[in-house]
């Protein structure tokens, strides 16, 4: 054993994960599925093209009003 080695730190939000999960061992499924209705779909290559081609470029610095003294 080392001698600067000490307990292992489990925080309190870990903790409650952990409880949670035991509760409820179906929670990470049903994470996972309310996920997949709105961010896990399938990307059209050709409407990201035509976004990314339409996409205005910003000015270098957005805060700069040149015409407000």
């Amino acid at each position: 054993m080392s001698l600067f080695a000490r307990p292992e730190y489990v925080s309190e939000a870990s903790l409650f994960i952990e409880q949670l999960k035991k509760a409820k061992p179906t929670l990470e499924a049903e994470q996972r599925q309310g996920r997949a209705l709105l961010w896990d779909k399938p990307q059209n290559a050709q409407e990201q093209n035509a976004f990314d081609a339409a996409r205005i470029a910003q000015k270098p610095y957005v805060y700069f009003n040149p015409s407000v003294k």
